[in-house]
């Protein structure tokens, strides 16, 4: 599954819903996922928040298939810059 589907599908999933903030999923040479705005897109800029991980582990972050502070301790996603934001996500995707 391309970056680009997985962020139409989180463009999906936000409509409705607010998310104060910025975050970036940075999934390394298979690209970025900018959450802002109540829209998901590709295209790269700085965030509040970004969580670095695997496209792999992204798609499991967002099925649920792997809890955020499991991927944390475990080394599966790191996150760096405002904490608050990367918690709202979990409301977000829970």
């Amino acid at each position: 599954m391309a970056l680009h589907d997985i962020a139409q599908g989180i463009s999906k999933e936000l409509q409705g819903k607010s998310f104060a903030g910025s975050l970036k999923f940075d999934c390394g040479s298979d690209g970025v996922i900018i959450l802002a705005d109540g829209t998901a897109s590709t295209t790269d800029r700085d965030t509040d928040c970004t969580i670095k991980l695997s496209q792999d582990n992204l798609v499991k972050l967002l099925t649920g298939k792997l809890n955020p502070m499991t991927g944390v301790m475990m080394g599966k996603l790191k996150i760096s810059g405002d904490m608050a934001t990367a918690m709202k996500l979990g409301k977000l995707i829970g």
